[in-house]
């Protein structure tokens, strides 16, 4: 079974990071990096799914 990402975020840039959002109740910040090939990520933390916006510079 497939669960959908709690929360999506559309994002310019391919380097984005995830602190959890949630002050002293998120997770240590983590930097993640969009791949070209499917063009979002999960956050391993929380799941929160970030997508590259379309137009946007791949960095690739």
């Amino acid at each position: 079974m497939t669960l959908d990402a709690p929360e999506t975020k559309i994002v310019d840039s391919p380097r984005v990071a995830c602190d959890g959002g949630e002050g002293a109740l998120g997770h240590p910040r983590v930097w993640l990096m969009i791949p070209a090939e499917t063009g979002w990520i999960d956050c391993p933390y929380c799941d929160c799914r970030y997508v590259l916006r379309d137009g946007a510079d791949s960095g690739h």
